[in-house]
Parts: structure tokens; sequence; C-alpha cells
């Protein structure tokens, strides 16, 4: 899993409350296994008419926010089912950290746990920085996730909390598999000792 450390990047502005994770992958991108290849789809019903064009006005399809990093959401995003490919899809367009009011526990530590960094601020903080993400690819937003900080393109500092943990675990790069492998050493002697004394198993 790539490291987060900051982050300049443009942000999309998605006004909306309650963004569910049939909005974010529909069901009929579920059937891969793979991380990959599902950002083409990320929005799906939103970015496409029937026909597979790109409708023009939905804000991924517009030219300035094209290489969005950043998401400023409303309410309770990534809300429905659990779907682990909601978060694949964000992360695979490109885009590595949300900022909204509040998450569905579910998405918010799935995020974590693939590279995303799910922000929460007050309703006022999320309103200044979706005025901002709405002047384009001129106005880059800057998060500092060691510092705990999200600057708008006019300077203004917002700080932000994150749980310790998951907070290590986006510095160093480190989802379930990374974590396990940093016990890669004591697995070894475990295993070589219990083959030793029960050398049937």
């Amino acid at each position: 899993m790539q490291k987060f450390t900051k982050l300049s990047g443009i942000a999309a502005p998605m006004p909306l409350v309650n963004i569910d994770t049939d909005m974010i992958i529909p069901k009929q991108f579920l059937k891969t296994i793979k991380r990959s290849g599902l950002g083409v789809n990320l929005f799906d019903e939103m970015r496409y008419d029937d026909d597979r064009n790109e409708i023009a006005d939905f804000v991924l399809n517009k030219p300035q926010y094209r290489e969005a990093q950043i998401i400023v959401a409303g309410d309770n995003f990534g809300c429905g089912s659990s779907r682990e490919h909601a978060p694949w899809a964000i992360a695979d367009f490109g885009i590595t950290c949300v900022i909204a009011p509040s998450y569905a526990d579910i998405f918010y530590n799935n995020c974590f746990k693939n590279g995303i960094l799910p922000i929460v601020l007050p309703q006022e903080q999320v309103d200044a920085l979706m005025a901002d993400a709405e002047k384009g690819a001129n106005a880059r937003i800057e998060v500092d996730l060691e510092a705990q900080t999200v600057t708008s393109s006019d300077g203004d500092v917002f700080a932000f909390e994150v749980d310790a943990f998951k907070k290590h675990c986006l510095l160093n790069g480190l989802d379930d598999i990374g974590l396990t492998m940093e016990k890669a050493a004591s697995i070894d002697t475990f295993e070589a000792t219990a083959g030793a004394a029960r050398p049937w198993v």
C-alpha cells in the first residue's frame, strides 16, 4: 500500500449527503476480486448515460476535475452496503483523500486499509473547503497527515483528528498484510519451534 504523508491536489466538490456505496461503485461491478480497474466505473451511473457517453455536468467529467485527488462531500459519505469495492474504485481513480462531516463506519475503516485518508471536519469547515474546491483546478488543497491539517488555497488551516494507529498505518503504507509482515521474523520463529515440537503436524 502506498504511504500517505502529504498531499497537494485538486479537490472535486460533491455537495451531496448520503452518497452511498452503490453510487460510488454500482453492484454490477462487484464481480472482480482485483483492486485495480474499478476507477473507470467510479460513480458510474452519475458519470455516464445509458449509451456510455460521459455526462458533461458531472463533476469528475469536467476538465478541471479529471485529475482530482480529493473529494469534498456531504454528510454520511459511504453509507449503504459494506462493499470494499467502494474504496478500491476511489483509490483506482486516483483519489486518496475524502473530506466530509461524517462517514459510515465500515466505509471509513475500509478507507484506511486501502490507502485513503477520510477526514472528518465540522460542517462549516467542510462548507469552506467546498467553496474552495468549486474554484476549479487552480485551487489546490493541501493535506498534511503528520501535522493533521488541511490548508485551503487561500491559506486557511483546519485541524482534524485521526486515530493514532490508523495514522501510523497510513504514514507507513501498512495494510493488514503489511502489519502481519512486520511480524515475519516472530512468525518464522514460532513455526520453526512448533514444527520441531510437533513434527507430525
